[in-house]
Protein backbone atom coordinates (compact mmCIF):
# COMPACT_ATOMS: atom_id res chain seq x y z
CA UNK A 1 0.00 0.00 0.00
CA UNK A 2 1.53 3.77 -1.21
CA UNK A 3 1.38 6.05 0.94
CA UNK A 4 -1.11 7.87 -0.76
CA UNK A 5 -3.78 4.78 -0.58
CA UNK A 6 -2.72 5.14 3.63
CA UNK A 7 -3.57 9.34 3.54
CA UNK A 8 -6.91 8.37 1.64
CA UNK A 9 -7.51 5.61 4.13
CA UNK A 10 -6.70 7.64 7.19
CA UNK A 11 -8.75 10.28 5.92
CA UNK A 12 -11.73 8.19 5.35
CA UNK A 13 -11.61 6.82 9.21
CA UNK A 14 -10.90 10.52 10.06
CA UNK A 15 -14.11 11.55 8.79
CA UNK A 16 -15.85 8.72 10.12
CA UNK A 17 -14.14 9.39 13.40
CA UNK A 18 -15.44 13.07 13.00
CA UNK A 19 -12.03 13.79 14.24
CA UNK A 20 -11.41 17.48 12.91
CA UNK A 21 -7.57 18.17 13.43
CA UNK A 22 -6.29 14.45 12.11
CA UNK A 23 -8.66 15.23 8.83
CA UNK A 24 -7.49 18.53 8.56
CA UNK A 25 -3.77 17.68 8.71
CA UNK A 26 -4.44 14.83 6.49
CA UNK A 27 -5.72 17.41 3.50
CA UNK A 28 -3.28 19.48 4.14
CA UNK A 29 -0.20 16.73 2.98
CA UNK A 30 -2.73 15.95 0.23
CA UNK A 31 -2.50 19.07 -0.75
CA UNK A 32 0.62 19.77 -0.50
CA UNK A 33 1.50 16.24 -2.26
CA UNK A 34 -0.83 17.62 -5.29
CA UNK A 35 0.94 21.23 -5.64
CA UNK A 36 4.40 19.50 -5.81
CA UNK A 37 2.83 17.10 -8.50
CA UNK A 38 1.50 19.68 -10.26
CA UNK A 39 4.91 21.56 -10.05
CA UNK A 40 6.89 18.83 -11.51
CA UNK A 41 4.10 17.87 -13.66
CA UNK A 42 4.33 14.35 -13.14
CA UNK A 43 3.04 11.76 -10.28
CA UNK A 44 5.12 11.43 -6.75
CA UNK A 45 6.23 8.25 -6.02
CA UNK A 46 6.37 7.35 -2.10
CA UNK A 47 9.91 8.70 -1.71
CA UNK A 48 8.61 11.91 -3.42
CA UNK A 49 5.44 11.95 -1.36
CA UNK A 50 8.66 11.50 1.58
CA UNK A 51 9.96 14.52 0.72
CA UNK A 52 6.92 16.43 0.86
CA UNK A 53 6.44 15.48 4.12
CA UNK A 54 9.26 15.67 5.79
CA UNK A 55 9.46 19.50 4.51
CA UNK A 56 5.91 19.74 6.30
CA UNK A 57 7.39 17.97 8.98
CA UNK A 58 10.28 20.82 9.65
CA UNK A 59 7.94 23.69 9.21
CA UNK A 60 5.38 21.96 12.20
CA UNK A 61 8.85 21.42 14.27
CA UNK A 62 9.86 25.43 13.34
CA UNK A 63 6.27 26.83 13.90
CA UNK A 64 5.84 24.83 17.16
CA UNK A 65 8.90 26.47 18.31
CA UNK A 66 8.33 30.15 17.43
CA UNK A 67 4.91 29.82 18.85
CA UNK A 68 5.92 28.63 22.30
CA UNK A 69 8.62 31.35 21.81
CA UNK A 70 5.41 33.49 21.47
CA UNK A 71 3.76 32.72 24.42
CA UNK A 72 1.07 30.91 22.28
CA UNK A 73 1.02 27.77 23.62
CA UNK A 74 -2.82 26.80 22.05
CA UNK A 75 -1.38 27.45 18.59
CA UNK A 76 1.93 25.48 19.16
CA UNK A 77 -0.13 22.40 21.06
CA UNK A 78 -1.90 22.00 17.09
CA UNK A 79 0.80 22.79 15.56
CA UNK A 80 2.82 19.94 17.53
CA UNK A 81 -1.01 17.92 16.90
CA UNK A 82 -0.59 17.96 13.44
CA UNK A 83 3.20 16.97 13.02
CA UNK A 84 2.14 13.74 15.10
CA UNK A 85 -0.12 13.07 12.42
CA UNK A 86 2.15 13.48 9.69
CA UNK A 87 4.63 11.51 11.55
CA UNK A 88 2.67 8.30 11.59
CA UNK A 89 2.78 8.23 7.43
CA UNK A 90 6.80 8.81 7.80
CA UNK A 91 9.02 6.12 8.06
CA UNK A 92 10.37 5.28 11.84
CA UNK A 93 12.83 8.28 12.63
CA UNK A 94 16.40 7.37 13.16
CA UNK A 95 17.85 8.14 16.50
CA UNK A 96 21.31 9.68 16.57
CA UNK A 97 23.37 6.57 17.39
CA UNK A 98 21.76 5.29 13.93
CA UNK A 99 22.38 8.41 12.09
CA UNK A 100 26.35 8.45 13.10
CA UNK A 101 26.16 4.52 12.02
CA UNK A 102 25.17 5.48 8.85
CA UNK A 103 27.58 8.39 8.29
CA UNK A 104 30.45 5.82 9.41
CA UNK A 105 29.52 3.51 6.63
CA UNK A 106 29.07 6.54 4.37
CA UNK A 107 32.16 8.11 5.19
CA UNK A 108 34.08 4.67 4.49
CA UNK A 109 32.51 4.14 1.13
CA UNK A 110 33.40 7.45 -0.60
CA UNK A 111 37.08 7.54 1.74
CA UNK A 112 35.96 11.00 3.26
CA UNK A 113 39.11 12.39 5.46
CA UNK A 114 38.34 16.15 5.48
CA UNK A 115 36.20 18.31 5.77
CA UNK A 116 36.21 19.53 1.98
CA UNK A 117 34.69 15.93 1.22
CA UNK A 118 31.62 17.13 2.84
CA UNK A 119 29.74 17.13 -0.56
CA UNK A 120 30.54 13.62 -1.02
CA UNK A 121 29.44 12.18 2.30
CA UNK A 122 26.02 14.47 1.62
CA UNK A 123 25.37 13.27 -1.67
CA UNK A 124 25.83 9.15 -0.77
CA UNK A 125 24.11 10.37 2.91
CA UNK A 126 21.25 12.43 1.75
CA UNK A 127 19.03 9.68 0.05
CA UNK A 128 19.51 7.41 2.82
CA UNK A 129 18.13 9.80 4.97
CA UNK A 130 15.09 11.64 3.66
CA UNK A 131 12.19 11.74 5.60
CA UNK A 132 13.99 9.66 8.05
CA UNK A 133 16.11 12.18 10.11
CA UNK A 134 16.40 16.31 9.94
CA UNK A 135 18.61 17.50 7.58
CA UNK A 136 19.76 20.33 9.57
CA UNK A 137 21.25 17.18 12.24
CA UNK A 138 22.70 14.90 9.83
CA UNK A 139 24.71 17.93 8.39
CA UNK A 140 25.88 19.13 11.46
CA UNK A 141 26.93 15.51 12.85
CA UNK A 142 28.70 15.09 8.93
CA UNK A 143 30.66 18.10 9.65
CA UNK A 144 31.60 17.12 13.32
CA UNK A 145 32.76 13.84 12.00
CA UNK A 146 35.12 14.98 9.71
CA UNK A 147 36.34 17.86 11.39
CA UNK A 148 38.01 15.69 14.08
Amino acid sequence: MTIKEQLDAAMKDAMRAKDSLTLNAIRMVKTAIKNKEIELITQLDDQGVIGVMSTLAKQRKESAVAFREGNRLELAEKEEKELQVILTFLPQQLDEAEIKAIIEEVVAEVGATSPKDMGKVMKVLTPKMTGRADGRLVSELVKARLAG
